[in-house]
């Protein structure tokens, strides 16, 4: 089944840019159940997993729409991840508020197949990865077939930045790198490959300073504000989402591990200017996944050069 959207973006209130699938109709989890399950304790988030279509009647009875993906670190972890052809069968029937994004392990010898096949046959929407999850340097040189396929197709790629609640307070982090989503290592990628829109997932604790000057400096660079309850975002990132950085900040909640309620309501009580909360909560989005409306029409490869300016109780997850 080939994804086509159908969002009423005029009639949406928010558009979530970060959303995780952890179950499968069938019951199969995206990462094993510790992993999951001690995520789910340190965020102090809920256990009951939805699956795609019940995340598209939570998103729906909200008026919201959601980029909804899944992450393959199956070299990593030795777990296989949930389905993306089944993450889009359901996006494509709930299309009025879900848009799918693919993803690939960058260790396999087919990701960029895997990557071209779900780009051509699936109609993904963009795709994500997590450096520290999927045990990856984003900057090495080995990964940029892969980025080119993806930036040939004019699609976004998000990007785990900062540190995880996956492995937190788990015996070595549960084997888990930091250092490799340190935001400095996608400014490699960005200057390497200028029309690939890259998505910078959660404010970067402990390298927020570095993730703005990524975003400041690089067209093609953007932040997802997801896995962190607003009022606990650094105040360096609140005073330039409310500036220079006004074009290229994104909703994100990290549901289900945020849900968008909590991140709404510490939203509306951060000082920002009032033109400035519609492009971070929607405008900004439709911009950057293409999804046309009142933003304005332009895909993804259009967005970088439009926007280039002239924790809840832990750490951002994935």
């Amino acid at each position: 089944m080939t994804y086509t959207a159908a969002l009423d973006v005029a009639a949406l209130r928010a558009i979530d840019t970060h959303v995780h699938v952890e179950k499968d109709t069938h019951g199969h989890l995206s990462l094993p159940g510790e992993v999951l399950d001690a995520a789910a304790k340190y965020f102090k988030a809920p256990t009951d997993r939805l699956t795609i279509d019940e995340t598209a009647a939570y998103y729906r009875e909200r008026s919201m729409a959601a980029v909804v993906f899944t992450v393959d670190a199956t070299t990593k972890l030795g777990h296989a991840p949930n389905s993306t052809e089944e993450i889009v069968a359901g996006a494509a029937r709930n299309n009025d508020v879900l848009v799918p994004f693919g993803s690939v392990d960058p260790h396999a010898a087919d990701a960029v197949d895997r990557a071209r096949r779900q780009i051509e046959d699936l109609g993904v929407r963009g795709f994500k990865f997590h450096p520290t999850l999927q045990d990856f340097d984003p900057a090495d040189e080995t990964y940029f077939p892969l980025y080119e396929v993806i930036a040939g197709a004019g699609l976004p790629a998000i990007f785990h930045t900062g540190q995880t609640g996956i492995g937190a307070r788990m015996p070595g982090g549960f084997g888990l790198r930091l250092g490799l989503s340190n935001p400095m290592l996608l400014d490699v990628v960005a200057a390497t490959f200028p029309g690939l829109t890259i998505i910078m997932a959660h404010p970067s604790v402990p390298w927020q300073d570095e993730a703005i000057s990524v975003s400041t400096h690089k067209g093609n660079v953007y932040i997802d504000l997801s896995g962190w309850s607003p009022k606990y975002f650094p105040p360096a990132l609140v005073r330039q989402a409310n500036s220079v950085l006004q074009d290229k900040v994104l909703f994100g909640s990290d549901f289900p591990l945020l849900t968008p309620e909590r991140w709404m309501r510490d939203f509306a009580a951060l000082d920002l200017k009032d033109e400035v909360r519609p492009k971070i909560l929607k405008d900004n989005a439709v911009r950057v996944l293409g999804l046309g409306g009142p933003a304005d029409g332009a895909g993804s490869s259009g967005a970088a050069a439009a926007a280039a300016p002239s924790p809840a109780g832990g750490a951002p997850r994935a």
